[in-house]
């Protein structure tokens, strides 16, 4: 890989003691990441030449200090040299620390985040999504604010981690970051993967994941009743885009896909399942896991309506799908037109699949979590548990039954005592 090094000396005049004179900063690039320290120096302000980066005339003072910048590029350039002939992958902050005599053994955390990404990168729409990937690279922003606001290093040795990083970092995103503890929880596990990974291959000592302890909090799911499909379902708009974006959802509430999954879906992932009936079968992108899904009648519907539209005759695509983020544009209006004050996204008709459609129409779990995808049966509880109706019903049930049970007992003792 071409490695390209620059050095600049400059003054930082916000760092200035006095109005006359300020220090003399250096700064290293490499590749576009930058490391820059006080050299040490100070020098007049109005003898500083910023076309040459030294200091002007040949007084002593000038050429001690101006030799003692050479000196420190030369350094730095051997030092460049260095991890070339070695062929060690460096940075700015790597040949900062060799030229100051820090500890620079091991690797730092920043670049193995940034290899991370650029591998998940290459495997979307293989083995992951692009919100996956936006949610590192999310991570990686927090990561870098923290190490600098708390310990003033723009990258960390790895041997140098205590078993609070994790724990600190979540301490930092609730308070400084200001965000929401799932949220926190969401990017600390995050980085706890790379932190793993870190430890299998041995460049960490100790499992620093297992001193974690944040805990998402159980959130609310949002979800249409039968009645608020019936709105949607029942409204016509007057623009194509609406009415689209209108059936792309419906068919995501009827058969429990995510939206980038209803995006990549084609022909192809239709085919006649083990009754003779249309089934969409295909593998979650976000899991890889299988999702097989029957088709009902209205997703079938949607389908076919839409068999000879441009876009998919043109892109092999089953529907034509706009946008995530204009989609979910589209269902605020929905919304609106509808009355419904729920918040309405895209994922709240896989919601809607798994707690009205399925659940509360006595599908088993088993069967509703399978369609679904889920790796984990616990996930798809989350669903049963918010369902009011299911439970009313099913205690109305249990309660004729114990009705019935005590009339019995009563039959059965006037018998007797008769």
């Amino acid at each position: 890989m071409k490695v390209k090094v620059s050095v600049l000396f400059y003054i930082r005049k916000s760092k200035t003691k006095s109005s006359s004179h300020a220090p003399i900063y250096m700064r290293i690039t490499v590749n576009g990441t930058r490391a820059e320290f006080s050299t040490g120096k100070n020098v007049e302000i109005s003898k500083w030449n910023r076309s040459t980066t030294r200091i002007r005339g040949n007084s002593e003072e000038a050429r001690v200090i101006n030799n003692h910048l050479d000196i420190l590029k030369s350094t730095v350039l051997e030092i460049e040299n260095k991890f070339v002939i070695n062929g060690e992958p460096f940075d700015a902050e790597d040949i900062k620390n060799n030229l100051l005599g820090n500890n620079n053994d091991g690797r730092y955390l920043i670049p193995v985040f940034e290899d991370h990404n650029t591998r998940m990168q290459k495997l979307i729409g293989k083995e992951y999504a692009i919100a996956t990937l936006k949610n590192f690279r999310t991570c990686l922003k927090h990561l870098k604010s923290f190490l600098w606001k708390t310990y003033k290093k723009s990258d960390i040795n790895l041997i140098k981690l205590e078993p609070s990083f994790l724990n600190d970092f979540d301490f930092y995103l609730r308070t400084q970051a200001n965000i929401n503890n799932n949220a926190a929880v969401k990017h600390s596990k995050n980085l706890a993967k790379i932190l793993k990974s870190c430890y299998r291959n041995g460049w960490i000592e100790k499992d620093l994941v297992q001193y974690y302890s944040g805990k998402y909090n159980e959130v609310t799911v949002n979800y249409l009743t039968e009645d608020e499909i019936e709105l949607i379902r029942n409204k016509e708009f007057s623009g194509d885009g609406l009415n689209l974006v209108k059936d792309i959802f419906l068919f995501s509430c009827y058969t429990g896909l995510a939206y980038i999954d209803i995006y990549n879906l084609t022909s192809k992932q239709i085919s006649v399942g083990i009754d003779g009936n249309l089934w969409v079968i295909t593998n979650r992108q976000k899991t890889g896991t299988s999702s097989n899904v029957p088709l009902l009648p209205f997703a079938k519907s949607i389908i076919e309506k839409y068999r000879n539209h441009p876009f998919t005759r043109n892109s092999g695509k089953l529907l034509p799908v706009y946008t995530n983020q204009k989609v979910n544009e589209y269902l605020k209006t929905i919304a609106d037109n509808c009355g419904i004050s729920k918040k309405l996204t895209f994922h709240c008709a896989r919601h809607t699949f798994a707690t009205s459609v399925t659940l509360s129409n006595n599908v088993s779990i088993e069967s509703v979590s399978k369609m679904l995808g889920h790796k984990n049966i616990k996930t798809t509880q989350h669903y049963a548990k918010i369902l009011d109706k299911k439970v009313s019903e099913d205690m109305g049930n249990l309660t004729a039954i114990l009705q019935q049970k005590q009339e019995l007992q009563k039959m059965k003792m006037k018998k007797l005592g008769s």
